[in-house]
Order: C-alpha cells, then structure tokens, then sequence
C-alpha cells in the first residue's frame, strides 16, 4: 500500500527548470519518472517531485512520521533544502540564457536559436563520490546501461530507504561499502566489466590509510579549489581520465566554466561557433576547444555547453524512465578523450534516428 503524500508548491518556472530536460541529459542517472511523478531516493527519503509551466510540487516518503507529522514536516523541509542545492536554483538560469542567446545570435547566423527553443536546462550539484563513481561507469557505455549499474550498486550495496508505488529505492553506496576485495568480482558477474576494478580500487583509495589525502571530506572541498588542483585531484583516482575528471569538476564541484569536449562537443564549435575544424581530437585540441566555448560564453559555460548538447540530441529519453508505467526505449553514449566513447543515440518508437559519429 503507498503511503499517503503531502505535496507543497514551489513556484518556479518551466523556463528556470525543466524536469524533463534536465534529468534526462545525461547528468543523473537515478531519477525515475513513473506516472508523471520524478522519484529519487536521497538520506532517509524518497524525493518526489511533479511539475506544470508554472510551478513545482514536491513530497516525500520513507520517513518514520505520518504525513502532518512533526517528523513528516521536517523531512519536507530536508526535501525543499535538498531541491534548492541540487539544482543549483541559486542561479537564475534565463538571464544566463539571455547572455547566450547574445553570444549565438552573433555567430548561428541560420537555424534555430536553441537557446530560445531549449529552456530550463541547468546544472546540477550532484553529489561528488556519487558522480566519481558514476562517471567511472560512463566509460564506453550508454546512458540507459548507465542507468541499470547505477541501480544494481544502489539495491547491491546502498540502504533501503522505502517503498512507493510497489517499487523499492535505495541510497546510493559509500566508498566502505565498495572498497571490498570481492567487490570487483561480484561487479563483474553483475556486468560492469573492466569498470568493476576501477571502483572498487577507487573506493578502497578512499578507505586505505596509505591515501590520507583522499577522503570523502577532501573531495568536497574541491568545490573550494581551483580547477587546476581538483583536477589534478579526480586524475588519481582509477578510471578517471581527463574527460571524466571535467564532467565531474563541472557536475558536482562547482566549476561551472569548465566545458568538458567530447567529439559532438567539438562539431558544435565548428559548426556554430567558427572552430576551425581538427584533424584529430588529441589533448591540445581538447584544450583548444574548451578555451574557445569558455571564452565565448564566460563563467557558466559548462552550462551553456550542456544546453547546446542536449538541445542537439533533438529526444532527451534516455531508456530508463517510465510512463504510465511504460517504459521508454532510447540510447545516448558519449566520445571522451581517453575513454574511446563514441556518441551513438538510437531512438525508438521516434519517427527518425539521429546517429553522430567521429
């Protein structure tokens, strides 16, 4: 039986964020949709999260109390607290579209302008292990596998939190619960491949006494950093190279200029953006192109990237959520410099296919 829900209201825009954008661009990988309701497991609670053009609705469940209760309360403020950090609704994402719009309007001089076409995409503030970890995972992979190991290490190893509409969530895993010698075996019959040894190698660098300067407390600090230094940080770790360690700078330390380059990255600055065109993606182009897009669109261009990303994709399922109970069906990969990912997106039951490759 599911348990009764409050919803409250906060009113914000599809405009400053959109759900549907949002969750399904290949940032996060453990939000649900299922009935129009957004479901995410975090601390002690299932977040639960509706939206409309104007507002929106946010509950929770899994908590001890009963809906009106003190303890229902105060998770529902945990919950409101959590939403505003996560994403990032501190920053008021139409004026920085506004500036991009500028910055297109000077260089797009034909098709759609993407930045009026495509609102509500923003940044999230992701957890750091959570994301070091998921990112491990994206290594030649796809959004909707992606998805899949990000459920089996959350049922395999994380808490049950509770139960809502006949499905179980659980929280994501700590680093002591990954560190484990077996761990890597068990990941590999589970299908993670060759990404099973470099989590549970990167998990037990953040347990093991001989790594005093790796902890959860300083990776979070690297918000606090420079770029620099939290990148030379994230490079430690197994499984994180270059690519993986800038979407993980950008996605959940706070390095909101960064514009991690992948190869469909690269045809967008060429194509729109007067990138004179690379004979191969290497490290200096990588370089090149990330210092062209953050010239061209200041402070936040890792987010004006990921707009100009997911608004090239043209279908942002990604093979995991529900609707009505029905499952969608859609791919997305990703080419990272030092990672041999290739962007493949593969759409079904969409009228058209859209495949990129280098």
């Amino acid at each position: 039986m599911t348990a009764d829900v409050v919803w409250r209201i906060l009113p914000i825009t599809v405009a400053e964020l959109s759900l549907a954008r949002v969750l399904r661009c290949g940032q996060a990988f453990r939000w649900k949709k299922v009935n129009n309701v957004w479901r995410f497991a975090t601390g002690d609670n299932i977040v639960l999260l509706r939206q409309d053009e104007e507002k929106i609705e946010y509950g929770c469940c899994g908590v001890s109390g009963s809906a009106g209760s003190s303890q229902y309360e105060a998770a529902l403020d945990s919950v409101l607290r959590f939403i505003q950090d996560y994403f990032n609704l501190s920053v008021k994402v139409t004026d920085l579209y506004e500036q991009w719009a500028a910055v297109e309007k000077k260089y797009v001089k034909q098709g759609m302008a993407l930045f009026s076409y495509f609102p509500g995409i923003r940044m999230l503030r992701q957890d750091p292990w959570e994301t070091v970890v998921l990112f491990i995972c994206s290594s030649n992979n796809n959004v909707k596998r992606i998805s899949k190991m990000c459920d089996t290490l959350c049922e395999e190893y994380g808490k049950h939190v509770g139960d809502y509409e006949g499905a179980s969530y659980f929280s994501f895993p700590g680093p002591e619960k990954l560190c484990g010698p077996e761990v890597e075996g068990h990941l590999r019959e589970l299908g993670f491949g060759y990404r099973a040894k470099y989590i549970q190698q990167t998990a037990a660098m953040f347990i093991d006494d001989a790594y005093p300067d790796i902890t959860l407390e300083s990776l979070s600090a690297l918000r606090g950093a420079s770029y620099e230094d939290a990148h030379q940080y994230l490079l430690q770790l197994k499984g994180v190279g270059p690519k993986v360690a800038d979407c993980i700078c950008l996605m959940a330390l706070d390095k909101h200029d960064v514009v991690p380059v992948d190869t469909h990255v690269s045809q967008i600055a060429v194509r729109d953006y007067k990138f004179k065109k690379p004979k191969t993606m290497n490290v200096k182009t990588y370089h090149e192109v990330r210092v062209h897009l953050q010239n061209l669109f200041g402070t936040y261009a890792g987010w004006a990237q990921l707009v100009m990303f997911a608004a090239d994709l043209s279908d942002l399922n990604n093979g995991v959520n529900e609707v009505n109970g029905v499952k969608t069906k859609h791919e997305v990969s990703f080419e990272m410099l030092g990672t041999k990912q290739k962007l493949v997106i593969v759409s079904e039951p969409a009228a058209k296919r859209i495949k990129t490759e280098a």
